[in-house]
């Protein structure tokens, strides 16, 4: 069973598995936008952060 959510960006549905942890990135069918988990119980959904390059540092 999946629970169902809005996307951020463009509002359109996205399916998170039953499964789904809070931290876990899903992608927008509709936009392709990558969001994060950021609640479960109601499913909630954000803008995942963008992956910053550490360069080795």
């Amino acid at each position: 069973m999946s629970a169902t959510s809005k996307c951020p960006e463009c509002d359109g549905d996205v399916a998170v598995g039953a499964d789904a942890v809070k931290g876990e990135i899903v992608s927008c069918p509709d936009c392709g936008a990558e969001l994060e988990v950021t609640a479960i119980g109601p499913v909630a959904l954000a803008l995942a952060p963008e992956a910053e390059e550490d360069w080795g540092e």
